[in-house]
């Protein structure tokens, strides 16, 4: 799929439509294939983030609620393309709307934790993480939205830090470092997960918690594909009223612009009868389109060498071409500084199919150049999700299990069959058929300086 219009046309667009009034009643609007095209690409990061944030608030019971992981993800978990498998999560659903949220936070005696934080807008934030030296106490943390009703941001006594979301529905998710490895240290770890708690401002100060009305979400798409053929106007509408967007952002008013001329405005209710008519079946192959575009694109080591700088950061820091394909690939990422995700390619150009079987070596030399830790894991390409088998192995690391070899180097064996003399933990079974498979790395802390020269190493075809 060909790159969608240029920046700075876009934003002479968007002045454009702005300047046009919305679509009257259940009116029909004809869009070329390009603007079409522009409204999926702008909307996948608020499609995306809205699917992902209120399946996971489904399975962890609601809102306003804490769950702590006690081992690593596995095939079950579908609520997301392609998790990882080699940090536990403590996952914090909040919702701002009526009144601040505190996380009390204990100390972790562990080599990496990060705290993320975004909104249905897909912009993340890192305030936490080991690298810069936090969780080596315990902190008290308050979180708060333009809209959150009787707070402004004002200090509050007995709370460490404060931190403003760019809207009403966050998710704050800890990745933590399990140390699987070292049973003390990880039964210590994992007791510290279940400490965080979360409280109200209303209760900490002593009062009675606030009830949360029901906001009315609109119904969840199984897949990113389906709320764009479904419900795409209602999504974006109910988006629209809980992000806070920037006049001054390109990106933000390019957006707005879009669906102005729909009738999706911030403020307003959703009215089927007073927005325009879009043909869903339209927006899902263009949608399709796009998704097949982006995950071609993070195979290929130029695009991914362009977009890792500004991967998994804050509003301004990134562009339309890096969050848009990650909202495909995998939300809920972090960024560089935090963690590296390179492309792995075939040796040959080829997609990897699971009729073959595949081999990666390293050398002690050629490891990823982590300060904190590294891992490759294994997905089904169509869904992103973990590839089920009976050792529920779907990564090689330090926390999924791995063996070097005795020169510190690795080969790491991808086959429906343990290959004879590999180790078990450097196998990452396959079930024989046709289905693609692709491989993220990550690199945890990554050397800045060294992954310039760094070269991530080629998937080749076993013999």
């Amino acid at each position: 799929m060909k790159q969608i219009l240029l920046h700075s046309i876009t934003v002479l667009l968007a002045a454009f439509i702005l300047a046009v009034q919305p679509a009257s009643a259940a009116e029909s609007v004809t869009l070329s294939d390009d603007q079409v095209a522009d409204i999926v690409q702008r909307s996948y990061q608020y499609v995306a983030m809205y699917n992902v944030n209120n399946k996971f608030a489904i399975t962890q019971g609601g809102w306003n609620t804490v769950v702590a992981d006690t081992t690593l993800k596995d095939h079950t978990q579908t609520d997301i393309p392609r998790p990882n498998n080699d940090t536990l999560y403590i996952g914090c659903l909040l919702d701002l709307r009526e009144d601040a949220m505190i996380l009390d936070i204990p100390t972790f005696d562990s080599k990496y934790v990060s705290l993320m934080v975004t909104a249905y807008d897909h912009y993340v934030a890192v305030p936490m993480s080991t690298r810069r030296g936090d969780f080596a106490q315990p902190e008290r943390v308050l979180f708060y939205s333009e809209n959150t009703r009787g707070y402004d941001g004002e200090p509050v006594e007995g709370v460490d830090r404060t931190i403003k979301t760019t809207g009403d529905f966050v998710s704050a998710v800890f990745r933590v470092m399990p140390h699987f490895n070292e049973a003390n240290r990880s039964r210590k770890i994992m007791g510290a997960m279940q400490e965080v708690t979360l409280t109200s401002l209303s209760e900490f100060q002593g009062g009675e918690a606030r009830p949360a009305s029901d906001p009315g979400f609109p119904a969840i798409g199984a897949t990113d594909l389906d709320t764009y053929e479904n419900n795409l106007l209602e999504v974006m509408q109910f988006v629209f009223n809980h992000v806070k967007f920037d006049p001054n952002n390109p990106l933000d008013q390019a957006v707005l612009a879009d669906y102005a001329q729909l009738g999706v405005v911030p403020g307003k209710e959703y009215d089927p009868s007073a927005v325009a008519q879009i043909d869903g079946a339209r927006f899902r192959k263009a949608a399709d389109g796009f998704r097949q575009y982006a995950l071609a694109a993070m195979l290929d080591p130029e695009v991914t060498a362009r977009i890792t700088p500004l991967m998994f950061q804050p509003k301004g820091q990134t562009s339309l071409e890096a969050i848009s394909i990650l909202s495909v690939v995998g939300p809920l990422g972090i960024p560089v500084q935090e963690a590296a995700y390179p492309a792995l390619s075939t040796a040959d150009g080829q997609t990897m199919n699971a009729l073959n079987d595949y081999v990666i070596r390293m050398s002690k030399d050629e490891l990823p150049p982590a300060t904190a830790f590294w891992s490759m894991t294994l997905y089904d390409t169509d869904n992103g999700f973990f590839i089920p088998n009976d050792r529920k192995k779907y990564s090689v690391g330090e926390n999924a299990g791995m063996e070097l070899n005795k020169d510190g180097g690795i080969e790491v064996h991808i086959a429906a069959e343990k290959p004879e003399g590999v180790p078990e933990a450097n196998w990452l079974p396959i079930n024989r058929k046709d289905q693609n498979l692709d491989i993220i790395m990550r690199i945890y802390v990554p050397d800045l300086e060294k992954l310039k020269t760094w070269k991530a190493p080629k998937i080749e075809k076993a013999s």
